[in-house]
């Protein structure tokens, strides 16, 4: 079964192009068509999941935080495998936001590697609508896939951040860019520019930062897995236009020093997200601004909806020039909560005191003329 180069009919639909050239349309250097036209035609159904009758308790959040963590291994929701690729390659390039260096979005390419058995009812439609959501949110994003592998095994996917020339060496310790089309030299080291966990300054401040406007559900998710439940709906991961304009702010804030510690929100959502970066200094969090913008959306959604995004911690001094810069670009974020020095973990509060804008700008203009 040729996976990649068949013709494909889902739900009785013939598809216009196969997944092989859609992942050739979207490289730098794509390799040579295949001769002739594909000899085989697969004819598949959705998966469909099924309602979502799980009733979550919001005192078990942190119960559930564990149950998440001690899986031992993340399945691919076939059912929901278009947002859930989609939300991997955001993830992929999210992570590289926190290196060193000097370099934009469009500088980067993907190294994308599908592992999936195409043999059963759902599986190569969920291939194909795996390869279409990368494709489509690579292309929208002016990002390239620089390299791609499928091949068999339980269905998975995976993204990494590369440039073009790291795409068929290993990952040099740092590596200068020269391209004509760019009027700066654009740099990417592997090493981090800021702290992966909290810094321990009870002053600061923890902002959220969804890439994207989309819903909070939990289909496909990591805690629909752990509880073993089936939510008919995933998040809807495809603003790309948002998400490019997130990554620029934000890398700028990193890039300048601004960020003092930071961590990509991805699989297992925010409250994971946040567990991981509390591993010596705690937090105290409070979600109740963002359930509020989302229409009262419930708490699990918002902390476990694995909507792409980033935590980042910043000085009470640089409140202000943060958030001008996200206002400038338009980009929402949500202040949730200040490190707990000498308290390890993350503790969910019902309140978050938003600083006193005035009183900081005064503070921060203090002894100039």
């Amino acid at each position: 079964m040729d996976l990649l180069n068949s013709n494909y009919i889902i739900d009785g639909v013939q598809m216009p192009i196969t997944p092989g050239r859609m992942l050739r349309e979207c490289m730098e250097e794509p390799p040579l068509e295949p001769e002739g036209d594909p000899e085989e035609t697969l004819a598949d159904e959705s998966p469909d999941p099924a309602p979502d009758k799980h009733g979550y308790d919001e005192k078990k959040a942190l119960q559930y935080a564990q149950k998440v963590e001690a899986l031992q291994k993340r399945r691919l929701p076939v059912a929901f495998s278009g947002p859930y690729t989609a939300g991997k390659v955001a993830q992929a390039l999210i992570d590289a936001i926190w290196c060193s260096g000097h370099f934009r979005l469009g500088d980067l390419s993907l190294k994308a590697d599908w592992k999936w058995n195409g043999k059963g009812i759902g599986l190569p439609a969920g291939f194909y609508r795996s390869v279409e959501a990368a494709c489509d949110y690579i292309d929208a994003l002016g990002v390239k896939i620089a390299k791609y592998a499928v091949t068999g095994g339980e269905p998975s996917v995976s993204f990494k951040a590369a440039t073009a020339a790291e795409a068929d060496e290993d990952i040099p310790e740092e590596l200068t860019l020269m391209r004509e089309d760019l009027p700066y030299k654009a740099r990417i080291s592997r090493r981090r520019k800021v702290s992966a966990t909290i810094q321990a300054d009870a002053s600061d401040w923890l902002l959220y930062i969804p890439f994207d406007p989309c819903d909070f559900r939990l289909g496909g998710s990591a805690l629909a897995q752990a509880l073993q439940t089936s939510p008919s709906t995933a998040p809807d991961i495809q603003d790309a236009d948002y998400f490019m304009d997130c990554f620029e702010v934000v890398r700028e804030l990193v890039e300048d020093g601004v960020v003092k510690a930071g961590a990509t929100v991805g699989e297992g959502g925010l409250l994971c997200a946040l567990r991981a970066m509390a591993a010596g200094t705690g937090a105290d969090i409070c979600i109740q601004d963002i359930s509020k913008a989302y229409g009262g959306e419930k708490p699990v959604r918002v902390l476990f909806g694995e909507v792409p995004g980033v935590i980042i911690q910043i000085a009470d001094i640089d409140y202000d020039y943060v958030d001008a810069e996200l206002i400038l670009e338009d980009v929402v974020y949500f202040p949730i909560g200040h490190p707990t020095p000498g308290k390890g973990g993350i503790r969910l509060t019902g309140k978050v005191e938003i600083p006193q804008i005035l009183e900081s700008l005064l503070n921060t203009l203090e002894g100039e003329d």
